[in-house]
């Protein structure tokens, strides 16, 4: 049997990549246990295939699937039921199922609606999936419909099994990294929090459950010998056992894996220790649910953190060189003006070096959704439209789409206004083991403002001698390729080719193999004059991308 397993694309772009491109590790998950039962499977991230009209028709018809699984959440689904639509015509007799999050919350609304779907898993897929395929690849339909976590048609209606118990031991399911490539990793599956906003309560049934410390790192590392040095960590909360995290860092260090990664956790879930450790095994961002500088709008948001929780956790997390992002949401109900400023308030004394602001939305399995539907005459029906979402100020009549834009806009602006304020307040923990990684947090933030995310924002100011500053600051740590680069590549820009050649060189004495500092240097002499100089820089990386044209020009110079 042949096994599509597809990530279908959103309706909408999004401006963080992140949110939206990126194949559930679920899936892979559960291409992993498909694979070692011998089952043929391929997964596709086609979280981009509107863009090429006519390839979804082209792939199905070159693949001929027998079963297609798609990753549903709320916003992709008509990205789903598009392919499942053009599936159906390619392949009349392919068996189409539905999973993830946006399927298991709606999976009455998409059988009495999309005929196309045969099949929903409701709830976490590996053991039903396979079960499933198990059935159909043996032609008992009926037996199909009974199994437990199965929702599909009787006598032409939606009927759902029980659940199924969930995996007791996450690690007895076998390694995707073991067949796949990707960055994306979890050490947990649930969260004990009840946020009135979040889909995860219900889908995880308020359980958590955790892989071992060795099954995670092991997995890391497999993936590191593939050539991924950054890893996003996409738990809910990653920090829950302050324990096991601790463990998996001491075993990044001890195994010496040079790695990189961001995570997400709760302000009220980290303290000094489990920071240290994350930051000594590479860990660069934790993203914190800070939500509201308004208790009120908190408390409405079900967050259950306190403003000390907040304050404390920020600046621990940039105490030890770890950048602190906040998430924000914003348009809740009662929102004003007051409560705006309250945020921006929080933001100030916080100072979060990264923010991501969102507007409050409605979804299928979240309390503020069941609320909505008690209150009003809505039904499941309105997903009907082809929208991604629906967007609280949409319901409430207190709030209006101008209002609410603009308190997202006056967010964003006095965030990006006040970041090299926040940047030159940094407090970073006296503590001399983790002086080189001070050295690379403050050179890693100078390059989101020189040549990275920051740089391409009009609304900071002073981009350049900000970066200037946390260059030479990291160096009042730690020698640090990133810095003796950066401060090269401003002399360069400011036209001071001497100026470059001395940090270039002082880079060099403690890097002597980096290809960026002796490119760089190279092409400070060759604005000097000095190509002998600069090729022999070049020559250590002849085979490099950006070498070869210089080590051209180099050679053309020199025979003139």
């Amino acid at each position: 049997m042949k096994i599509l397993l597809i990530y279908p694309n959103c309706l909408e772009a999004r401006i963080h990549a992140e949110d939206a491109g990126v194949v559930p590790i679920g899936l892979y998950a559960i291409a992993a246990v498909l694979l070692q039962k011998g089952y043929d499977v391929e997964v596709l991230n086609w979280h981009d295939i509107n863009r090429f009209p006519g390839k979804v028709q082209e792939i199905l018809g070159e693949k001929q699937p027998d079963i297609i699984g798609l990753s549903i959440f709320n916003a992709n689904r008509w990205g789903g039921i598009d392919i499942a639509r053009i599936a159906r015509q390619i392949v009349p007799a392919v068996k189409i199922v539905f999973g993830g999050i946006g399927a298991t919350t709606l999976w009455r609304h998409f059988l009495a609606h999309f005929p196309e779907i045969d099949y929903i898993v409701a709830g976490e897929g590996e053991d039903t999936f396979l079960e499933l395929v198990r059935c159909i690849e043996s032609g008992e339909g009926e037996t199909a419909g009974r199994l437990p976590g199965i929702a599909s048609r009787k006598n032409g209606k939606p009927v759902k099994n029980r659940n199924r118990a969930l995996i007791r031991n996450l690690d007895d399911l076998p390694d995707p990294s073991i067949h796949f490539t990707y960055r994306h990793l979890a050490l947990t599956r649930g969260c004990p929090s009840r946020c009135t906003f979040c889909g995860s309560p219900e889908f995880w049934q308020g359980k958590v459950r955790f892989h071992s410390a060795a099954y995670f790192v092991d997995q890391m590392e497999r993936l590191h010998r593939k050539g991924i040095s950054f890893f996003y960590i996409s738990d809910d909360t990653f920090t829950l056992n302050k324990k096991r995290v601790i463990e998996i860092c001491r075993m990044i260090v001890d195994r010496r894996l040079f790695v990189t990664w961001a995570a997400i956790s709760r302000v009220d879930a980290v303290d000094e220790e489990v920071l240290l450790w994350m930051r000594r095994a590479g860990c660069t961002q934790i993203s914190y649910g800070v939500e509201s500088g308004s208790e009120k709008n908190r408390r409405l948001l079900n967050k259950q953190i306190t403003t000390d929780q907040i304050e404390t956790a920020f600046a621990l997390t940039i105490a030890h060189g770890i950048m602190a992002r906040a998430y924000f949401i914003y348009g809740c109900p009662g929102e004003t003006g007051d409560t705006i400023r309250e945020t921006m308030d929080l933001m100030d004394r916080i100072k979060p070096l990264g923010a991501i602001f969102y507007i409050l939305d409605l979804f299928p399995g979240t309390k503020l959704y069941e609320d909505y539907k008690n209150r009003s005459s809505a039904t499941d029906d309105i997903w009907l439209r082809r929208i991604e979402d629906i967007m609280y100020f949409e319901i409430d009549p207190g709030l209006s789409r101008d209002r609410v834009l603009a308190f997202g806009e006056k967010l964003r602006t006095h965030f990006y206004r006040n970041l090299p304020r926040y940047i030159e307040d940094i407090t970073l923990s006296d503590c001399k083991t983790l002086y080189p990684n001070h050295a690379d947090f403050c050179s890693r933030l100078a390059m989101t403002l020189d040549q990275g995310e920051y740089a391409r924002v009009d609304a900071i100011c002073d981009k350049q001698q900000t970066a200037e500053n946390l260059y030479r600051r990291a160096l009042t740590y730690h020698p640090d390729a990133r810095a003796f680069l950066g401060l090269g590549i401003i002399a360069q820009k400011q036209g001071d080719y001497d100026g470059s050649v001395r940090v270039l060189s002082e880079g060099i004495s403690n890097f002597p193999e980096d290809e960026g500092l002796n490119i760089c240097i190279a092409v400070s002499h060759m604005n000097l004059g000095r190509f002998r100089k600069a090729l022999s820089h070049l020559l250590k990386f002849r085979g490099a991308e950006n070498a070869q044209p210089l080590i051209h020009q180099c050679n053309s110079a020199l025979k003139k």
